[in-house]
């Protein structure tokens, strides 16, 4: 990949794997798409989804997953690790804040 930056986030094994089997044959959304949005208790709520690369997007690969973020979101994401948990109840990718 041109231009790939060191990721502030983390996905773990488990994330990694669901991704990779959501994006399989994906070619019209074909990046890991990761932000944030106005809302949620800290004032922000965290984003997922697939979706094309954009001008002012930033390029990571994290565990083989082309995953892209805009610059700004950049500072909100630092050091998040993301999880995919999976329970009798439900199941879900959930965002961990940085301990500290």
């Amino acid at each position: 990949m041109d231009n790939v930056n060191r990721s502030p986030i983390q996905l773990t094994a488990s994330a990694a794997e669901v991704v990779k089997q959501l994006l399989q044959g994906n070619t019209e959304a074909p990046y890991l798409r990761v932000g944030v949005k106005g809302g949620g208790c800290s004032g922000v709520a965290y984003m997922l989804g697939f979706d094309a690369r954009m001008e002012d997007d930033d390029l990571f690969e994290i565990s083989g997953i082309p995953v892209i973020m805009k610059k700004a979101h950049g500072m909100y994401l630092m050091g998040m690790e993301i999880d995919y948990q999976q329970g009798s109840e439900a199941a879900g990718f959930v965002f961990r804040q940085p301990a500290g």
